[in-house]
């Protein structure tokens, strides 16, 4: 177990395997179990993961938003040894990725974006979930939660249970905190100006960030690269972990060094 220390509290880290390094960033009401199907099936690399403020086993931290988030990856990349790295994120951790892109451009070799877009969900979408969350807490969210992250096929699956106990004992005031920074992040207008190498994937039965909503957003970046994995819901490394792995084997042979 790893901690980086951060002005806001501790943050938890693991790092995996040898060779040029690859840092992922989390989604909302996930922690870095997220990768662990996907991780062993990319060899030959340096993997990096941590734990959000708020999210598995990192203080709460309090208010903030993408851009702090992406401070701390940022953070957490230099205490690694600096980069340039590649970065996979997935929802919220694809607008880490972009506001890291947008700002710290020297630390990132390429990008990889998940079920992410410029701007995720409306405000009052985000207005509304927020304050539920805060009221009744995550559980009333559970089940409109995994209807949107995962396929009906795998919510028909016992494999849907650890999922949604994970968003579930997430603290509400993290998981509202960090709503606020996506109800407020949108990077159509900067996402033009990219010029890293970019990967974009979209699970085809996703509910949060519908696959046009990501190809949208490859579409704003200059030469991205856009992929569908067929079948999967909004966490493609969990539901189908050999098929994402596919499509970032290649990329990461191309780009991370």
């Amino acid at each position: 177990m790893r901690v980086l220390e951060r002005p806001w509290g501790r943050m938890h880290w693991r790092a995996d395997g040898e060779g040029p390094l690859v840092v992922y960033a989390n989604s909302l009401g996930t922690d870095l179990r997220l990768w662990d199907a996907l991780i062993p099936l990319l060899p030959g690399h340096r993997h990096l993961r941590y734990d959000k403020r708020g999210h598995g086993l990192s203080d709460l931290g309090g208010p903030h938003a993408v851009a702090d988030l992406a401070d701390d990856a940022a953070a957490l990349i230099e205490a690694a040894g600096g980069g340039p790295c590649v970065l996979v994120g997935l929802s919220v951790g694809g607008l880490i990725g972009q506001d890291l892109a947008h700002r710290r451009p020297d630390l990132l070799s390429a990008l990889v974006l998940v079920s992410t877009a410029a701007r995720i969900g409306t405000r009052e979408v985000w207005d509304a979930r927020i304050a539920q969350a805060e009221s009744q807490g995550l559980e009333s969210l559970a089940d409109g939660a995994m209807e949107r992250w995962f396929s009906p096929a795998f919510r028909a699956t016992p494999l849907l249970a650890p999922w949604r106990a994970m968003l579930v004992r997430t603290p509400a005031a993290a998981w509202a905190a960090t709503g606020r920074a996506i109800r407020d992040a949108d990077y159509a207008a900067t996402d033009p100006g990219l010029r890293l190498p970019t990967l974009v994937v979209a699970g085809e039965a996703d509910g949060a960030t519908p696959p046009a909503l990501v190809e949208a957003t490859a579409r704003l970046i200059p030469e991205a690269r856009f992929h569908l994995v067929p079948g999967s819901g909004h966490l493609p490394p969990v539901e189908a972990p050999e098929a994402t792995a596919a499509l970032l084997r290649p990329f990461l042979a191309a780009h991370a060094r």
